[in-house]
């Protein structure tokens, strides 16, 4: 009788490492910090729209909204950002007067994943869109003349496109030469309130630091 070839080969199934894939598509491991994310930014927008429908005092509504727009900006600068995608920034200003950014980035290993899908794309259409959402309520609040608001939709762009703006930076680390031409359209009081003091101190573990 012929002999029968077995010409198949053994494969070895690994599973660890499609558990991981899937972990890091859907999970998100820090539920708190992504319902933060949004929670300060949105309430902020609401609260915005709304006010009208809720209260009839200017000053009200207006120290809501800027409280809520401060919360958002400290929040996502030093936790969340930390948290979702181990990226945080900040800005200090020297001795000179020169103003210096600094990076950090948790260094990316197989016992120590940076951030989930999830959790990242989270985190970025977050930040992007609702500076988008604050350049738009700039130009309505502008061709409808309430000038009043004017002010408070300006924080809200400087505030959100601040942080925007820095983790962009710390995506690319550091290596970009944008800073130099965008700093200045950013106001200098907002770096050196929300950037100063305890804001400075860094926060991670294994981390890799750019300074421009």
């Amino acid at each position: 009788p012929q002999a029968l070839v077995d010409d198949t080969e053994d494969v070895s199934l690994d599973f660890g490492n499609e558990e991981e894939l899937a972990f890091r598509k859907a999970k998100i491991r820090h539920p708190l910090a992504t319902f933060f994310h949004l929670f300060f930014r949105v309430s902020a927008i609401l609260t915005y729209v709304c006010c009208d429908w809720f209260s009839r005092s200017f000053v009200g509504c207006f120290v809501t909204v800027l409280v809520l727009l401060s919360l958002d900006f400290w929040s996502v600068k030093n936790v969340t950002g930390r948290l979702m995608v181990g990226l945080r920034w900040w800005n200090q200003i020297d001795e000179d007067g020169k103003s210096h950014w600094i990076f950090e980035a948790r260094k990316v290993s197989p016992n120590n994943i940076a951030a989930t899908e999830a959790e990242a794309r989270i985190f970025w259409l977050g930040l992007i869109i609702c500076p988008m959402i604050w350049i738009v309520f700039f130009f309505s609040t502008l061709f409808s003349l309430k000038l009043k608001w004017l002010a408070l939709v300006i924080a809200g762009i400087s505030l959100q496109a601040a942080n925007l703006y820095g983790y962009i930076l710390c995506k690319m680390g550091g290596e970009s030469d944008l800073s130099k031409a965008t700093a200045s359209f950013l106001p200098q009081a907002v770096f050196q309130t929300a950037c100063s003091g305890d804001f400075q101190k860094p926060g991670l573990e294994g981390l890799e630091i750019h300074q421009r």
